[in-house]
């Protein structure tokens, strides 16, 4: 309920305007707006009309309170507390009341646990259910979700299956199946979710474990009739059979018939072991077969299709015929759409474009020759220029008496230095030009003859 509460500061009074509520059976203050102090408020009252704010709020109403409501009709936190039973003393709402707050988060604007309180913010629940801001805090959330067990999951989503399927009569005549997987980003040590595992990434995200999840959806509507997650490293065939299991399970729990069931799935799922068990299912069936294992088929001539409903798919053409398929004689209908021909020759008209482009460039650059010089092998000019280890550049000679090397300085080269030259007499002991014994220098690098003028012996 609404009130005004008045509060006394620095000797004066101020007014607010406060709803109360009851949180886990005690009366709280949900909700607080400053009005101002009593000249104030006389003085808007005094107005002729009312007077401007100064400063408002806006909080999203409609999304979040037609999914609240929705979830309300279906009885999500209801069925959530039955299956797991009573919360913890230390909690301030139900196990229910986060699932149901969480999936409200998803349809409506779908963050994290730890921003959750920031958008909670933002939204007319505040108002209206009242939680304290500490029973927000993400680590509540995980002490929520750890009390669900993977059982008492699937019975929770066999009980809200039940719901829709009462509540706004679904059909469950054709039900279609996938299966695909998506990425996440638990680190790779983290032990507490061994389904997220690397595998085959749909997504092309190699570095990032991967969930795998099989859904299947009514046709009427698209509503999510049964669900099935499996590790990221499985393929999907692999988990056709599980799914298959569980749906009719789940279907047998919604009152249905079996018989009455036609379930479509697409060539991912295809193999002799599941074509098998959905064959001995009470369900029927339509499959997809990879149109590059049957060329006789792609051969019939168009005049030879029939089309299958002018008022429904324009336009659209099939085959009928048996053939020899996943290990047995089966019904075979090929189809025809127009829309998805014009499709796939754009998009090879693209494609063969961009590699006619690629082909192009590759004849310019043969056409062009060789576009880079050859490499220069070097070649000594004596083979006494030559160094001991077959070094080019370094000589094999005496090393001038003003080199760094005869002077025992340290040089940049890191090869082996080579010997050093050592006086005739011990009165020449310094490094100086005319160290030997007042002779010139030699001149450095030495030069030697080349080897046309170099001298022949005659016999």
């Amino acid at each position: 309920m609404a009130s005004i509460v008045g509060k006394r500061q620095g000797g004066r009074t101020y007014y607010y305007l406060v709803e109360s509520a009851r949180v886990g059976g005690k009366p709280r203050i949900v909700s607080q707006r400053y009005l101002g102090s009593a000249e104030e408020v006389a003085a808007r009252l005094s107005q002729a009309g009312p007077g401007e704010p100064t400063r408002t709020r806006h909080l999203a109403f409609g999304d979040v309170a037609a999914t609240w409501a929705l979830l309300g009709r279906l009885g999500l936190a209801r069925v959530v507390d039955r299956v797991v039973g009573a919360r913890r003393a230390d909690a301030a709402v139900s196990v229910g009341t986060y699932i149901a707050l969480a999936v409200c988060n998803r349809v409506v604007a779908p963050c994290s646990k730890l921003a959750f309180a920031d958008w909670w913010a933002t939204t007319c629940l505040e108002r209206r259910l009242g939680l304290p801001r500490s029973a927000l805090d993400h680590r509540r959330w995980w002490d929520a979700m750890e009390a669900v067990s993977t059982a008492q999951l699937a019975e929770v989503e066999r009980a809200v299956v039940a719901a829709m399927v009462a509540e706004f009569g679904i059909d469950l005549g054709g039900l279609v199946l996938d299966m695909t997987n998506f990425a996440t980003y638990i680190d790779s040590a983290n032990p507490a979710a061994p389904i997220a595992q690397r595998g085959h990434a749909k997504q092309k995200r190699t570095d990032l474990r991967l969930v795998g999840l099989g859904l299947v959806v009514a046709t009427d509507g698209g509503v999510p009739i049964c669900s099935h997650a499996y590790g990221g490293d499985r393929p999907d065939v692999t988990q056709f059979a599980d799914l298959v299991d569980a749906l009719a399970d789940r279907f047998r729990a919604v009152g249905g018939h079996d018989g009455d069931i036609t379930l479509v799935y697409d060539a991912g799922q295809d193999s002799a072991a599941n074509q098998a068990h959905v064959q001995a299912s009470p369900f029927h069936f339509v499959g997809s077969l990879p149109p590059s294992d049957f060329p006789r088929l792609l051969g019939v001539p168009a005049a030879q299709y029939a089309p299958v409903d002018e008022a429904v798919w324009p336009g659209l053409t099939c085959y009928q015929t048996r053939t020899v398929a996943l290990g047995a004689d089966r019904r075979v209908i090929v189809t025809h759409s127009p829309t998805l021909h014009a499709k796939q020759v754009r998009g090879f008209a693209q494609t063969l474009a961009a590699v006619g482009r690629r082909l192009d460039e590759l004849a310019a650059r043969l056409a062009r020759g060789r576009t880079r010089r050859p490499a220069r092998r070097w070649k000594p000019r004596s083979p006494a220029s030559s160094s001991p280890a077959g070094r080019p550049g370094l000589s094999a000679g005496r090393l001038p008496a003003s080199s760094p090397a005869a002077c025992g300085l340290p040089g940049r080269s890191t090869r082996p230095p080579a010997r050093r030259w050592k006086p005739s007499s011990s009165a020449s002991g310094s490094c100086s030009p005319t160290g030997r014994t007042g002779q010139p220098p030699r001149s450095w690098p030495p030069t030697a003859p080349s080897p046309r003028s170099r001298p022949t012996s005659a016999s």
